[in-house]
């Protein structure tokens, strides 16, 4: 079994990956310490997929290894004493470094209090069979797998499967990552698996709005991130995030066009179509359920009050310039999100010749030269610069001089 998983490494990860992690064996053999390589990336090792991620767990100390590895290639190394953790960067790579750890919660939601441990311990703690899978890096034993919850069988069946039967009591942001790990894989939860999550999804409720919004991006980092939550809202856990959350056809057909025109979508325009056919009230308790950040918080807000507006931008008769003027003090990413949504063409025509165009015309003439020409400081010139803009926008003037002509005719007109 070790040769074949000797093989998969140096098909998974890159020949600087792999000497880092042979040298992290070393190191530690000489330490008299274990160390191994845990986690997803061993999931994906088995399954032939590649994975940069380089997460170690250490057998007594990690921040002592950590130090040697460090010494031996250069890296910059950032250590979390409290947590017996470590990080080193080395020219393109990363490497995650932490001593082995059990843990308990006090109380389901809670984040758990850990101690050291064994790797069999820090294993038990994971969220599914698949992910408490870990590698001897040691010289004698490099490459073999240490399996205690038969990860690799259920990788070869296809499955998701928590580790005992208060998992998802103890942490029910494992509900969200089962449907993200089955969907990205193509697998199914485990019968058990299943019936678990269906009965606790109410322990949705006991996780902090910061941490739901955390798996929620993770699930938009996918690359179909519609698909797992079409799974979570049929099992009943997007309910339990926000009452009008769903997961249904519609998300898909306006996921697959966001991704037509943004690659990849950022989470912000991914939040702004998942609430788009939220109403106001709904906008806020979500905001306020999921701790968004600012800059997410608004584009929200924008996309729910810019949906209110879009039948004025169905109007033919509307000139860029009273476009324009209605969209400019909403953020560009809500305006993706409107045109990407809205029904009809004429709007989504609008919204993005907006964003193409309109929003970048500028006038050859700013203030200092209308003050050239003989316009006054204070609101006057604000308004003829305005004036200016709309004129271009809506294609009567195109040049320099066709300003200064206008500008003087203006003054001319007493204007």
């Amino acid at each position: 079994m070790s040769r074949n998983v000797i093989n998969r490494l140096g098909e998974s990860l890159s020949p600087e990956s792999l000497a880092l992690i042979q040298k992290a064996g070393a190191l530690a053999a000489e330490r008299r310490l274990s160390v191994y390589l845990v986690g997803g990336v061993v999931r994906d090792i088995l399954l032939g997929r590649a994975n940069s991620d380089l997460d170690l767990v250490v057998e007594g100390s990690a921040i002592k290894l950590a130090e040697a590895l460090a010494g031996e290639v250069g890296g910059r190394l950032v250590v979390h004493r409290r947590f017996g953790t470590a990080k080193i960067r080395a020219r393109n790579l990363i490497i995650d470094l932490a001593m082995a750890r059990a843990e308990t919660y006090a109380r389901p939601g809670a984040l758990p209090s850990v101690r050291p441990s064994s790797i069999h311990d820090d294993l038990a703690r994971r969220d599914f069979t698949v992910n408490a899978m870990a590698l001897r890096l040691d010289p004698g034993s490099f490459g073999k797998l240490v399996d205690p919850f038969d990860g690799q069988p259920d990788l070869g069946r296809k499955l998701i499967r928590i580790l005992h039967d208060r998992s998802f009591i103890d942490d029910a942001t494992r509900m969200l990552r089962a449907v993200r790990y089955e969907q990205r894989f193509g697998f199914r939860l485990e019968v058990s698996t299943e019936k678990l999550l269906r009965q606790n999804v109410s322990m949705m409720g006991t996780i902090s709005g910061d941490r739901i919004r955390h798996e929620l991006e993770l699930i938009l980092k996918e690359e179909h991130p519609e698909k797992a939550l079409k799974r979570a809202g049929d099992l009943g856990l997007l309910g339990e995030v926000h009452p009008a959350l769903g997961g249904n056809g519609w998300l898909k057909k306006v996921f697959d066009k966001a991704r037509k025109v943004a690659s990849p979508p950022s989470p912000a325009l991914y939040f702004a179509l998942l609430t788009y056919r939220f109403n106001g009230p709904d906008c806020e308790d979500f905001i306020v359920r999921l701790k968004m950040p600012g800059t997410v918080s608004r584009v929200i807000r924008d996309t729910a009050r810019l949906r209110e507006q879009t039948p004025l931008l169905d109007r033919p008769e509307l000139p860029p310039s009273a476009i324009s003027g209605l969209l400019e003090e909403y953020s560009p990413t809500s305006i993706q999100a409107c045109a990407i949504s809205s029904d009809s063409s004429l709007v989504q025509e609008r919204l993005n010749l907006y964003l193409t165009r309109w929003r970048h015309v500028r006038t050859g003439l700013d203030g200092r030269a209308l003050q050239k020409l003989g316009v006054p400081s204070g609101p006057r010139l604000g308004r003829m610069l305005k004036a200016l803009q709309d004129a271009k926008l809506d294609g009567k003037i195109e040049t320099r001089q066709d300003e200064t002509d206008l500008v003087q005719r203006w003054l001319s007109q007493g204007r």
